[in-house]
């Protein structure tokens, strides 16, 4: 498995759209969004210009796969958010996953010297929750009926790796390393 990262173009757009309104991806995520592909050259040109965020195409063995984003960036406490999704369902793999993760928090806490990163999961994403916890994540706080989506509430896991604790459990962690590229 070779998992590289690279600066999102207008000819992923489709992809993005594509993968972004597919039910299985979206059922973890806070909207279910219509897109069309104007609106996704305006949200491409929306975060080229943001300094506050950062987002990367995700490829795996050379093919488009998903898309992981940073967000927070000019934060003063050093705090930043994170998702990602794997949309190419052929190309998901636990070892994926891992690699993505803790290579994310070697670019957002060692080379950026970042503070935190969090996250915010949908509780009945158990996989995801479990995946975040095998990296070291702790889980800091659970809101029942936190986000409502289509008339249904939805309970929230709230989680962080902070740099003091990354940096304690990394050389612990066996994953291949992705660069992140700016």
């Amino acid at each position: 498995m070779s998992v590289t990262l690279r600066a999102i173009e207008e000819g992923d757009l489709e992809s993005i759209m594509r993968w972004r309104m597919a039910a299985e991806i979206t059922r973890y995520m806070n909207t279910d969004p219509q897109l069309t592909l104007e609106g996704q050259k305006k949200w491409l040109q929306g975060i080229r210009e943001n300094a506050d965020v950062r987002y990367w195409l995700i490829e795996v063995n050379g093919a488009p796969a998903g898309v992981i984003n940073l967000t927070g960036l000019t934060r003063p406490d050093g705090i930043l958010g994170w998702a990602y999704y794997v949309g190419e369902q052929k190309l998901r793999s636990i070892q994926t996953a891992l690699a993505l993760e803790m290579s994310m928090y070697d670019y957002a806490l060692v080379e950026l010297g970042k503070s935190a990163v969090i996250s915010d999961v949908f509780t009945l994403n158990k996989g995801v929750i479990q995946l975040h916890k095998i990296c070291g994540c702790e889980v800091v706080e659970e809101k029942k009926n936190h986000i409502l989506k289509n008339d249904d509430y939805y309970d929230v896991t709230f989680m962080r790796m902070t740099a003091e604790h990354w940096r304690e459990i990394r050389d612990s962690k066996r994953y291949e390393k992705i660069v992140f590229v700016r």
